[in-house]
């Protein structure tokens, strides 16, 4: 049940024995890679605040090599050979055949893997055995090239060509990054100990070109900061400064400034103390780099989804977290799972109690996983709509966390909904803004037409204007 290096530990108070207290992880050696300055949290008069990254003050003995998973099996330390990572890098076209496993490893050190808060980026999170004294950056080939694998038929063809042309680019992440640092800076004028994070689609590898950027401001202390006063107050302060224009306060459940970086077409959406989502960033990034397929189904689901019409909580239809735990939860479903519940499995990972600083620490012991599943992108997709055409929405909750469809009682949560998503952390309903019949009504309607199109056509074409996306989100940034 726990990965190498990260013992049984003793179990909360929380209701359900799911999650232990938060420890110390044990020391492991990461490759990183920076940008310069960014990650310094300098404070004025109150000297360098602690990095993000939370780093131990010294290190343990050097741990063993990393478990790996396959469909809910790990493998034994003596299965384990420190060439398997070299050959299924090198040679992993002998991997794809049908029924054989595939070996899921991380994605290479890219700029669009940093972590919020910081300019530090890492194989995904995923630890490196420390077989060297300086350990290597281990070459993995181009995600497109492997992407390959899982393009068997026009449909998958259509959806790789999709996600390469509009996933977010490493010059889009670095810009919203840039942004992030000038802003907490200027922040930490009027609140000296704030430290502003980039959360989001923007930060877990979902995002695409033309994806705005959540921003989550914390202010921790005793005194009980209310976000209105706080985005108020930034509100006041982003009118005086020369790179931020259109500051709008937005009075919602979880009251959010709007503003956008003059000069571009970037907007930002800032909230305070809305911890839970920098801990579901970094939960649904472990997912996002867990399997290949999993980011190009997700972006091409809420590109779906958008065209449309039902992707879009301010009007009753669903939200795009509640479209990516709609993907998640029915990949994990499947007979062959591509993915399994990481909470479930790695609680200690995942403990929703864990001092945020430490958030971005814990998906690190959390081995890669080996899914034997081989379907293509395009049984993936097809797979997808059939699922929750059939699906008993007035029965059933939606759970990443459970990996399953859970039984529907009469909690609150629950009661009178059309459409219940658990939230991973919360456990509360996600997809609570589809509180209209009608609107109800349309999205079932949209799952059956588009499962019934694609099944005979199958041409994504058939379901949304590949190309005219294409082209908008080329010119949008």
């Amino acid at each position: 049940m726990y990965p190498h290096g990260v013992a049984p530990r003793r179990w909360s108070a929380y209701s359900d024995g799911l999650y232990p207290q938060p420890t110390a992880s044990r020391y492991y050696d990461y490759n990183h890679q920076s940008i310069e300055g960014v990650n310094s949290f300098y404070v004025p008069n109150h000297g360098r605040l602690p990095p993000y990254e939370w780093k131990p003050t010294s290190p343990s003995p050097a741990p063993p090599p990393p478990t790996l998973m396959t469909n809910g099996r790990k493998r034994r330390n003596d299965e384990y050979s420190p060439h398997a990572v070299k050959r299924q890098c090198l040679d992993s076209s002998l991997q794809r055949r049908i029924g054989s496993p595939l070996i899921r490893l991380p994605p290479p050190c890219l700029p669009d893997q940093v972590v919020a808060g910081s300019m530090r980026s890492s194989l995904a999170g995923y630890p490196i055995p420390r077989s060297h004294s300086h350990p290597r950056v281990i070459t993995v080939p181009e995600t497109s090239n492997r992407l390959k694998a899982y393009a068997k038929d026009k449909l998958s063809d259509q959806m790789v060509e999709l996600f390469e042309a509009c996933q977010q680019q490493d010059s889009d992440l670095v810009k919203k990054e840039m942004c992030r640092a000038r802003l907490q800076q200027d922040i930490q004028r009027i609140y000296a100990v704030a430290r502003l994070y980039l959360t989001g689609s923007s930060m877990n590898g979902l995002g695409c070109r033309s994806s705005d950027a959540d921003l989550c401001l914390v202010l921790k202390g005793k005194k009980r900061h209310e976000p209105i006063h706080v985005l108020s107050a930034l509100q006041r302060l982003f009118r005086s400064l020369s790179y931020v224009e259109r500051a709008q306060l937005i009075r919602a459940k979880v009251p959010i400034l709007r503003f956008r970086e003059k000069g571009s077409d970037l907007e930002f959406d800032l909230n305070v103390n809305n911890i839970v989502g920098i801990r579901n960033t970094f939960l649904l990034r472990s997912y996002a780099y867990a399997d290949l397929r999993i980011r190009p189904m997700i972006l091409v689901i809420k590109k779906w989804a958008r065209h449309n019409q039902i992707n879009d909580a301010s009007k009753g239809t669903l939200s795009s977290y509640t479209l990516v735990l709609m993907v998640l939860h029915y990949l994990q479903t499947l007979n062959e799972p591509v993915v399994p519940s990481l909470q479930r499995d790695y609680p200690e990972c995942f403990n929703p109690f864990m001092d945020i600083d430490m958030v971005p620490e814990g998906p690190k012991h959390v081995p890669p996983y080996l899914s034997r599943n081989q379907l293509s992108l395009g049984e993936l997709l097809l797979g997808f709509l059939k699922y929750y055409t059939d699906f008993r929405w007035e029965k059933q909750v939606i759970s990443v966390r459970e990996a399953k469809a859970l039984p529907k009682t009469n909690f609150r949560e629950w009661r009178n909904k059309y459409i219940c998503v658990e939230e991973p952390f919360e456990r509360n309903n996600v997809a609570r803004a589809v509180h209209e019949g009608a609107k109800f009504d349309a999205i079932k309607a949209q799952f059956a037409e588009s499962c019934r199109v694609l099944q005979e056509m199958k041409d994504l074409n058939a379901i949304l204007p590949v190309r005219t996306i294409i082209t908008k989100e080329s010119s949008g940034r």
